[in-house]
């Protein structure tokens, strides 16, 4: 029996195959991508453009010129998520419905609440602290903890926390 070869190199000199396997089969029979789309050929084409050449392709693009101060790195991204949505397409009309108001509601002030979280009023929050427990009560226009209304979870966290922080490991 011959000794198992662990430097990578030498296996590849050895002629022993890896022992890296994927989920179908060993790393020889995985699926190949196929080649480079058209559009993959274009987004990476940008780079190699001029910075004149991409404000003459975004003005194509828009029939306007890009916004002053946009950097030639922005100026690339922005035109190969163009091209990248003109190819595979873009967001739903939904979902654009959606965001449009959701930056209506951010604009007015009305939003105290993180979009993707969606809490009916009725709905009781209970966090633990430092050994305490937090009970926040979900209304159709904030939240209320210890008797008090606060326009978001922020509010209360901070109060409870005596801190300004979230993220993980935060009560909101």
């Amino acid at each position: 029996m011959k000794p198992a070869i662990n430097d990578a190199s030498a296996r590849q000199r050895s002629g022993e195959p890896s022992p890296v396997r994927h989920r179908n089969g060993n790393r020889h029979n995985r699926p190949r991508r196929p080649e480079i789309t058209e559009v993959e050929r274009q987004i990476a084409g940008l780079a190699n453009r001029s910075t004149q050449e991409l404000r003459v392709s975004w003005r194509r693009l828009h029939r306007t010129g890009p916004p002053l101060g946009l950097s030639r790195d922005l100026l690339i991204r922005a035109l190969a998520h163009q091209l990248q949505e003109r190819s595979y397409g873009g967001v739903s009309r939904a979902l654009r419905r959606r965001l449009q108001s959701l930056a209506g509601a951010s604009e007015n002030g009305a939003m105290g609440v993180d979009p993707g979280l969606s809490l009916k009023a009725g709905t009781t929050l209970v966090r633990q602290w430092r050994g305490q427990t937090h009970t926040v009560r979900v209304h159709n226009d904030g939240f209320e903890h210890a008797g008090q209304r606060y326009r978001s979870l922020t509010a209360i966290a901070e109060r409870i926390t005596e801190a300004h922080w979230s993220g993980p490991g935060s009560l909101v």
